[in-house]
């Protein structure tokens, strides 16, 4: 399933935020500077996408379906954003080979800015990722959303796992996205058409997943034949690492992470011995904070979590 956001024509569990945001662009109260904050998979470039369609498909054929929260796939806006050539969207994010936002992409956005707006329409600056901003990157766009154009407005997603910093954040309209497990599993349902629940070991259901966490755990699972109501998740940890998978899968790399804790607290609860346990978790948990900021070799520390811990 392709949840891109760019791609998503329907709007599930944001009905509230989407409705107050909506309400502001039409009362000509709509800051220009809104910050989109949460967890990764929560659905906010969702959420962007579907307030930017709104807003310049209002006078177009086949406008927003307000009522259904559903974009008309046949608007030409629609069209124009997904085939990335619409006049006044201007879209920065990370590229595919890039650890950060560079100062030339702000750059970029800074000189399509001064340009005059097509037809005199709403120009809307989508920023996702802004958490990876480099240094100088996050000074330019600083220094030009203090002070922006006419009818211009910037949506930022953030997410939280990183800090961003408060000069930033102090700036924007700022909407905290949290899903709790139920309004997670009902969107997750929603955009499945079926129960995700009853397609996973409830070893394996994770009360902090967000709905993208699960929707690329369930494309993973049907893209490698993998059944995951046959896995417990001490067989699945192994399974994984044995089976290489975090080599060829971003997603899988970061979820062993996710699994590694999620285990920990599994025995920590089932067994007597806690101390043992919170040792081995103290060990590993700073392992994996070592790695992640560092970048460092990802094979060494899954290896030696199966032959530590899991293989005892």
């Amino acid at each position: 399933m392709n949840i891109k956001p760019n791609n998503q024509t329907k709007l599930f569990g944001l009905n509230s935020i989407f409705d107050e945001l909506t309400n502001l662009y039409v009362n000509n109260k709509l800051p220009n500077k809104i910050l989109l904050t949460g967890p990764k998979g929560s659905g906010k470039s969702t959420l962007a996408y579907h307030l930017i369609n709104y807003i310049f498909s209002i006078k177009e054929k086949y406008s927003y379906k307000f009522k259904e929260k559903t974009i008309n796939d046949e608007n030409k806006s629609f069209i124009l954003i997904k085939n990335k050539t619409h006049p006044n969207f201007f879209l920065i994010d990370l590229l595919n080979d890039k650890k950060n936002i560079e100062i030339s992409q702000t750059r970029e956005m800074i000189s399509y800015i001064n340009k005059s707006s097509f037809r005199e329409l709403p120009r809307i600056i989508l920023i996702d990722n802004v958490e990876n901003l480099n240094k100088n990157s996050f000074n330019s766009l600083l220094k030009i959303i203090e002070e922006p154009n006419y009818n211009v407005f910037f949506i930022l997603i953030h997410n939280n796992n990183k800090k961003i910093p408060e000069t930033l954040k102090s700036r924007c309209l700022l909407y905290k996205i949290n899903l709790n497990f139920e309004q997670t599993i009902n969107i997750v349902n929603s955009l499945l058409n079926e129960n995700v629940l009853n397609l996973l070991h409830s070893d394996l259901v994770n009360h902090y997943f967000t709905p993208g966490d699960y929707i690329n755990l369930i494309n993973f699972s049907k893209k490698n034949n993998i059944d995951l109501t046959k896995f417990k998740l001490t067989n699945f940890l192994v399974f994984l690492i044995n089976e290489k998978f975090y080599l060829k899968n971003d997603f899988i790399k970061s979820y062993i992470f996710v699994l590694i804790e999620l285990y920990f607290l599994k025995i920590f609860n089932q067994t007597t011995n806690k101390s043992k346990i919170l040792n081995l978790y103290t060990k590993f948990i700073h392992k994996i904070d070592n790695t992640l900021k560092y970048n460092l070799d990802h094979e060494t520390l899954f290896l030696e979590f199966k032959s530590k811990v899991l293989n005892e």
